[in-house]
């Protein structure tokens, strides 16, 4: 039988803390312990941990990433599994349930369940949410098939405990330590599952400031593990690393379908109207099939979801942004000593009353 133990980093986290810890206490299997690393909170964060029955770690400085806040408390884990979870996300009750069984297999490393938008109020929140169905609909799955899935997520991973120990702990070396994770223990024969049953909420972000912020954090990462993984990946793994590609030939060429409607009225005498409406139907009939499949998949109205497409544009126009800015630093700058690249974690939300107004939550460089 399998124990548990669960690590919330959390800084500046007195809001949405209590609403994680309470879905920690309703699961159906509840784990053994729960460790909350007060990361240097200037509010209630320890405080809130404490009435919820956490045991609660305060480093004796902010410690300036995630992975460095869960590496604070490893050491005081003695179960054999380790549930990372971020302190602004929920679990469905049965989530620890649904996970443990896959770690049955004593060559599976960590997993993770399926990522969803607590809130859709914003567009943001929408275009994130559209993003998260339409992958973990259509992309996940196929990696999975292929047992070759792109990353654990972050927010909800399970780790075996002595494979982590192992590897020295969650890696401080990128900026994305989940998928720094998954990749290493790929290369390394060991398995990495997506487990589509366990569910998840997240708080994702509400503006364009964090939204930005967070897609700047996720793109540079995506791209220091390219540069970190590529070598390996396609010797040891090469399905993954067919994903990978696939991945940075979307990026690469993500300007030219953004671009087609517009080719499209000057070189062929199309009208923009018609050009557009035959872009948008392309692309539309790429999108809605794997949308329709997970709302009936989810049990979601679907009308609910349909209607957040137009968002998935918006955001979607700033991840190409973003993807290109990373590519051309951490895959061509980077290599060639004229840049440092993206070196210090910042939150893709605000994370005090003060910081919803435009304060930035302090950091300090990441190891790379």
């Amino acid at each position: 039988m399998h124990t548990i133990t669960v690590i919330v980093p959390a800084h500046n986290e007195e809001e949405g803390l209590p609403a994680t810890l309470e879905s920690l206490a309703r699961q159906t299997v509840p784990p053994d312990r729960i460790l909350v690393v007060d990361d240097a909170s200037t509010d209630r964060t320890g405080e809130v941990a404490a009435a919820h029955g956490a045991t609660v770690l305060r480093p004796p400085r902010n410690l300036g990433s995630k992975a460095r806040a869960q590496n604070h408390a490893l050491p005081r884990c003695t179960t054999d599994l380790v549930l990372a979870v971020d302190a602004d996300t929920v679990l469905a009750p049965d989530y620890i349930e649904r996970i443990l069984p896959v770690f049955d297999d004593p060559g599976v490393a960590v997993a993770a369940g399926m990522v969803r938008t607590r809130h859709t109020r914003t567009v943001w929140e929408r275009g994130r949410s559209t993003e998260y169905l339409f992958g973990f609909h259509f992309h996940r799955p196929i990696q999975a098939l292929a047992n070759s899935p792109m990353v654990c997520s972050g927010c909800c991973s399970v780790f075996r405990r002595d494979a982590l120990v192992a590897f020295g702990g969650f890696p401080e070396r990128t900026i994305v330590e989940d998928m720094d994770y998954t990749w290493s223990q790929q290369i390394a024969g060991r398995r990495a599952v997506y487990v589509a049953d366990a569910v998840a909420l997240a708080a994702d972000p509400e503006n364009l400031t964090y939204f930005r912020k967070q897609v700047k954090r996720w793109m540079a990462g995506f791209c220091q593990n390219v540069r970190l993984h590529a070598g390996p990946l396609v010797v040891r793994k090469p399905l993954l690393a067919l994903w990978v590609l696939l991945a940075l030939f979307e990026i690469v060429t993500a300007p030219l379908w953004w671009a087609t409607p517009f080719v499209a009225a000057t070189t062929t005498g199309v009208s923009p109207p018609a050009a557009a409406a035959w872009w948008a139907g392309a692309d539309l009939a790429l999108t809605v099939a794997p949308l329709v499949y997970a709302a009936r998949r989810r049990k979601l109205p679907l009308a609910g979801v349909l209607v957040n497409i137009p968002c998935a544009y918006v955001t979607k126009a700033v991840n190409v942004v973003y993807a290109w800015k990373a590519m051309v630093v951490e895959l061509l700058l980077v290599p060639l000593h004229l840049a440092r690249g993206l070196t210090v974690y910042e939150k893709g939300r605000a994370d005090t009353p003060a910081g919803r107004r435009g304060t930035d939550r302090g950091v300090v460089p990441v190891g790379t």
